[in-house]
């Protein structure tokens, strides 16, 4: 790093064609001259500028600079140039959370008057934002089945400014053809925002298959170990500098130094971590599926997964590391439903009842009273959420201990 790096920000060179799991572990800033190997943990509010003309220039956009944590941070920088580096975009701007990384979507892209169309299956967080706190500002949100095409096309109107999916959904892990949606939202002027939560850029890049911009949970794998929150958007450097970059400058949504310096160190293992987990998410939903207290298994690995061709050629052939079960109960209305999920929860030793996910710990949760539970029971019913319905997070225990660990509740359902 120059003595006095304010004058550029200098960026690392890779020759092309470099892995990405090796840009997982060495794309950042330059080392400091003290030559540290790890990445550096930068705990400060402001930075000294040498004089009063250089500090004028800096905050003036005039010459780039580090000037203030809020909304410009070396450990920062380090996470965000890395997770670009992965997803294959531009750039990347780091958030206080998942949520708000899109909520400074919204700020930074929308208006009054403006109009967005969402799969009506996306994290429930996600449809409170766009639904309810969003429709008081004037920006208007529908909501669409996430496979229906036709339904999407259908939405579109002449305000149209963004299409928002998840792929795969939480937590019914359904599976958008994001090449296609990318088209519609083109073909009306609008940018097409893809939440990569689930698979992360060690699966599934998005960008490769049209979207505009990649909205990250950093909480989850990216952190790969229930630590911090953190969030993330990616995509084009315009974009990033014109748009985002204001809003995060005035709004505060900002990712804190330690937290930055978390993820970044998590994005070393990520590769690994998600080859691991998927694998124990396939053979985990196989066994599922085969138990008679399960009546169906929510997971892209699976063949029986309606979208389960798209999902492999979108994800590098593996389902990811979630997968969702509907448990069978005495009869199919909804106390009895509920019943059954939570018998099936309350037994397991092993797993941790939590509504995160990412961890190496494996998590379980009964969506429709945690993750979805702030939504109306015609939204969960729309976006296919039963009291029934039990998600699980896979992490890294050994198969046969998760298997058992179900298995306490499944094999002892009230009948």
């Amino acid at each position: 790093m120059p003595a006095d790096p304010g004058k550029r920000i200098p960026r690392l060179m890779f020759p092309p064609g470099t892995h990405r799991d090796t840009l997982a572990v060495r794309e950042g800033l330059p080392r400091t001259p003290w030559g540290e190997n790890a990445e550096a943990l930068f705990l400060t509010s402001s930075f000294v500028q040498p004089d009063a003309a250089s500090a004028a220039a800096r905050f003036g956009n005039e010459e780039e600079a580090f000037i203030y944590s809020r909304f410009s941070n070396p450990t920062v920088a380090m996470m965000e140039r890395r997770l670009a580096a992965l997803e294959g975009t531009e750039a990347c701007i780091g958030t206080s959370s998942g949520m708000g990384a899109i909520l400074l979507t919204a700020l930074a892209l929308l208006k009054s008057g403006d109009h967005v169309v969402c799969s009506q299956s996306v994290f429930g967080a996600t449809i409170t934002l766009l639904g309810r706190d969003l429709a008081k500002f004037g920006i208007e949100t529908t909501f669409v089945p996430q496979t229906d095409l036709e339904a999407w096309r259908r939405a579109v109107r002449p305000g149209t400014r963004l299409l928002f999916a998840e792929s795969p959904t939480n937590p019914l892990t359904e599976v958008c053809d994001i090449r296609a949606l990318a088209a519609i939202a083109h073909d009306a002027g609008a940018l097409l925002v893809v939440d990569n939560c689930f698979c992360s850029p060690a699966l599934q890049r998005p960008v490769e298959f049209g979207a505009d911009l990649v909205i990250h949970s950093g909480t989850k794998y990216l952190d790969g170990q229930g630590r911090v929150i953190a969030g993330a958007v990616c995509g084009p450097q315009a974009l990033i500098d014109d748009r985002f970059v204001p809003m995060m400058r005035s709004g505060g949504l900002s990712l804190s130094p330690f937290n930055a310096w978390v993820v970044l160190k998590g994005m070393e293992t990520l590769a690994i971590r998600m080859e691991a987990q998927s694998a124990r998410a396939l053979e985990l939903a196989r066994w599922l599926e085969s138990h008679p207290g399960v009546a169906c298994v929510h997971y892209p690995g699976l063949a029986s997964h309606p979208q389960h061709a798209l999902a492999m050629a979108q994800q590098g052939g593996q389902g990811g590391a979630v997968l969702s079960f509907q448990v069978r109960s005495r009869d199919a209305s909804p106390e009895a439903q509920r019943d059954a999920a939570f018998h099936v929860i309350d037994s397991t030793r092993l797993c941790s009842i939590t509504a995160n996910l990412g961890d190496t710990k494996t998590t379980i949760t009964q969506p429709a009273s945690t993750s979805h539970g702030r939504l109306s029971e015609p939204q969960r019913q729309a976006a296919g959420i039963t009291q029934g319905l039990v998600r699980v997070a896979v992490g890294l225990e050994h198969l046969d201990d998760l298997k058992a660990d179900l298995a306490r509740g499944l094999d002892t359902l009230p009948r």
